[in-house]
């Protein structure tokens, strides 16, 4: 009796010590699983800081455009509107040959001088539109490059879950 008591002892104390072991096995599991949680919800939140910021810019982007074709527009109307000025201006002084053909000659000078500078202006602004157009367009290839990362980083972090699962099934 006493040698079956000692044996069951024995065995009870094996049996305490292998499920102290087992604990602490899904002790450290359990942290790190806890680990690989925070750092999805970190790449997460990145990634919703990063589309919000790339959604800004886009914002920012259609605003300066808008307003750089609201001000092209407003500089074809002045530019035509002083042109129309200067045709009722010639016709009403066509009778003062000499002083409107000095006049017509200064206001065509003018008239090139604008033209030129509204060319150099619409050039600029195309220049301008075309290298923000190409940041963009570098911007979003490196945000869908860091979308694809993520997704292949998240499926190794799903795949080392299911496997940290698998053992805490066969480990229970």
């Amino acid at each position: 009796g006493v040698f079956l008591y000692h044996h069951l002892q024995q065995k009870v104390r094996n049996a305490e010590t292998l499920a102290q072991k087992y604990k602490q096995q899904q002790e450290a599991l359990s942290a790190q699983l806890q680990v690989v949680y925070e750092h999805r919800s970190r790449l997460e939140r990145s990634l919703q800081k990063e589309r919000g910021e790339h959604k800004k810019t886009k914002e920012d982007f259609l605003v300066y455009k808008l307003e750089a074709q609201e001000a092209l527009n407003k500089e074809k109307q002045d530019s035509m509107n002083r042109y129309g000025a200067l045709s009722s201006q010639h016709k009403i002084l066509k009778n003062q040959h000499e002083d409107v053909k000095k006049q017509l000659l200064d206001l065509q000078l003018q008239h090139n001088s604008l033209k030129l500078e509204h060319r150099k202006t619409l050039e600029t602004h195309n220049q301008k539109y075309a290298q923000l157009q190409q940041e963009k367009d570098s911007e979003v290839t490196n945000l869908q490059d860091t979308v694809f990362k993520l997704r292949e980083e998240s499926k190794l972090l799903r795949k080392a879950h299911q496997e940290v699962h698998s053992q805490l099934l066969s480990a229970q």
